[in-house]
């Protein structure tokens, strides 16, 4: 929710008052606010809550399967993850009452989920309707939307694109899950015409888009191989340290080891003969790792690997499967 206000500036008393009114009242329940100057694409509206920019995939059938997929809503956090963006809302979902209380809650429904009020949330819990299913399917699209756009980096005035979307799933090892009809618009291929009396003659062959999606994004490093380098002849030569930043972006792209979660960082192991007083691992000895893991490591790191294990052991089975879905090659 974003809010487009004119501050009333009391400089004697160093204060700034807003007057937001009861749409945007909810954003400054949420805690801290952002405030920055008023863009150029916003000059002269008026005041008041900014919609949300529209986004064509929302309503887009042939990205159902995609949007509705266990493993896409596990990718991007979780049912829980959506829960809690519906928490972030004070207003009830179910626009068929003439009374809604003033205390909410989350109702799971097929396929997400909805926020109602606990008068409406009476009601509603044991009922399973398709008006229900359309509400909980709009919710849902429009926070895994907002994942994908945050993942990849952009604001909220950003519209998603197919090409960006099958980006975010081929990230996330989710290639598969992409409907043939996407990966067309996402290679910007021309739709395939099939007439219902056709000669056997006239069909010509082609790869599937999303085959072409899959095998482009498949290899996304490639190691070079030098078996006579000028220092493997010195008796003492100089250690240079591999780096590698396309790695490193990918391997921050990955699930935490630890937890299945979305990583948030590429740890550089430590310990093992590894980042000593000043230096620090090669880009190739990583594992992807969230916040919290992360943390948890540097803050103590016998306790962390009493509990999940060596840190050599994950990045093994780590580069085990970079090596073997083609990433390292």
């Amino acid at each position: 929710m974003r809010g487009l206000l004119t501050p009333e500036v009391v400089s004697r008393l160093g204060l700034v008052i807003f007057k937001p009114g009861s749409d945007l009242m909810a954003l400054f329940k949420q805690g801290r606010v952002l405030i920055e100057a008023e863009p150029e694409a916003l000059r002269g509206r008026p005041s008041g809550i900014i919609p949300p920019v529209a986004q064509p995939l929302e309503d887009d059938q042939t990205l159902q399967p995609i949007f509705e997929n266990e493993r896409v809503i596990y990718r991007a956090g979780g049912l829980s993850s959506l829960d809690a963006w519906l928490e972030r809302e004070f207003v009830c979902h179910w626009p068929h009452s003439d009374w809604h209380s003033h205390q909410f809650t989350v109702l799971r429904h097929e396929p997400g989920a909805i926020r109602l009020c606990f008068g409406c949330d009476n009601q509603l819990r044991d009922q399973h309707t398709e008006r229900l299913a359309s509400i909980a399917r709009k919710n849902l699209v429009s926070w895994l939307i907002l994942v994908v756009r945050r993942d990849l980096g952009f604001n909220e005035d950003h519209v998603l694109t197919y090409p960006e979307l099958c980006w975010w799933l081929i990230w996330n090892d989710l290639g598969d899950v992409i409907p043939e009809g996407a990966a067309r618009k996402a290679l910007r291929l021309p739709d395939e015409m099939h007439h219902p009396v056709m000669r056997e003659s006239d069909i010509v062959p082609s790869i599937p888009a999303r085959t072409i999606v899959q095998e482009k994004a498949k290899k996304v490093l490639s190691l070079k191989v030098d078996d006579e380098s000028p220092e493997s002849f010195m008796l003492r030569p100089k250690r240079r340290r591999w780096v590698n930043e396309k790695y490193t972006r990918w391997v921050k792209s990955q699930a935490c080891v630890c937890c299945n979660k979305p990583a948030d960082d590429p740890h550089h192991i430590i310990g093992h003969g590894m980042g000593g007083m000043g230096t620090k691992a090669h880009d190739l000895f990583v594992i992807p790792l969230c916040r919290a893991h992360h943390d948890e490591l540097h803050a103590d790191t016998m306790a962390f690997e009493a509990n999940y294990g060596s840190q050599v052991e994950l990045w093994f089975r780590f580069i085990d499967r970079a090596l073997a879905i083609g990433v390292l090659a």
